[in-house]
């Protein structure tokens, strides 16, 4: 069964976010993504970290701040997922 979670960061700079993975020595790709509202068109970085099992992590704008969201009943980091957040 999925657990789908969606967990607020603090980040709201992808810089500050990129360089704290890198920090850890965990591997992340940009995945772009736009928005299309009315008459606007919005674009923003997400960032994916991939996993062997194919769940994948991210870290979503939500137009405010990165949201980490992950499947956690298939979470592979070396850290639990609070260790984890608290370590970026």
């Amino acid at each position: 069964m999925s657990h789908i979670t969606h967990m607020k960061t603090r980040f709201q700079n992808l810089f500050y976010l990129e360089k704290a993975l890198n920090r850890l020595n965990i591997i992340y790709k940009e995945q772009e993504n736009t928005v299309f509202n009315s008459d606007t068109e919005n674009s923003n970085v997400n960032l994916v970290i991939s996993q062997s099992n194919g769940y994948d992590i991210k870290f979503d704008w939500n137009g405010q701040e990165y949201e980490l969201v992950a499947d956690m009943s298939f979470w592979e980091q070396p850290y639990p997922v609070e260790s984890f957040i608290d370590k970026v």
